[in-house]
């Protein structure tokens, strides 16, 4: 146990390390270091947990599968800018595996498909965004505690602002660098915001109009073959 905790212990030091070097001690302060460094942290008790519970092959492949069904979502719709069902499909898989799981789906989805959209300082803040919806939604639905009005209500809210703005962070850090002023992180969220409406509100109509089935296809096959056993 003493082995297995030392090395995300070794990574959390550090990365804890480098932001208050960074915020105390640097003569100048890079902000994409303390980002990256506090998303990472932030995202390191989900992957850890994950890894210290006993999961089985058929959860692993189920979850796997959902991962790569969100990745070709985004991937088929990928000339027309924003709409996308990525989120749809993470939360959906949320509200049947639950909060915990919802997140791994996310952040992976996101970072595996930048393969295909390409890899950026962007990657970590949609990770961590698109994983927050997953979890979330986890949270907030059970398998039968939803509809398809109260889905693709919170698909827009989360996909617009909880995504939204937490990847626009990376667009300020791009645009602004070191010289952040209120004025400019305001003018930056109200240019994205056209655009994570868009996102916003395909993610409802996908959930709208498709959330309730693909939803039971994967409760069918939960059920069938046992696999969360919960």
């Amino acid at each position: 146990m003493i082995k297995k905790a030392l090395f995300p212990s070794l990574i959390l030091l550090t990365l804890a390390a480098m932001v208050i070097w960074q915020c105390f001690f640097a003569e100048k302060v890079n902000y994409y270091i303390i980002s990256v460094a506090i998303l990472i942290i932030s995202m390191l008790p989900f992957f850890i947990s994950f890894e210290k519970r006993k999961s089985t092959s058929r959860e692993i492949t189920l979850i796997s599968s959902l991962i790569a069904l969100a990745v070709v979502s985004r991937a088929a719709f990928y000339l027309i800018p924003q709409v996308k069902p990525i989120a749809a499909v993470v939360i959906a898989s949320a509200v049947c595996l639950g909060a915990e799981r919802g997140y791994i789906v996310g952040a992976f989805s996101a970072f595996i498909s930048n393969f295909i959209f390409s890899q950026g300082i962007w990657t970590p803040f949609q990770m961590t965004a698109l994983g927050l919806v997953g979890f979330f939604a986890g949270l907030i639905f059970r398998k039968d505690s939803f509809n398809r009005f109260t889905l693709a209500l919170y698909g827009f809210l989360s996909a617009t602002f909880l995504y939204g703005l937490i990847v626009d962070i990376s667009t300020i850090l791009v645009s602004l660098g070191d010289n952040l002023t209120i004025s400019g992180i305001l003018s930056i969220y109200a240019a994205g915001m056209p655009f994570n409406l868009v996102f916003g509100a395909a993610t409802a109509v996908f959930l709208f109009f498709f959330g309730e089935g693909f939803i039971k296809k994967i409760n069918r096959i939960d059920i069938k073959y046992n696999i969360l056993k919960e």
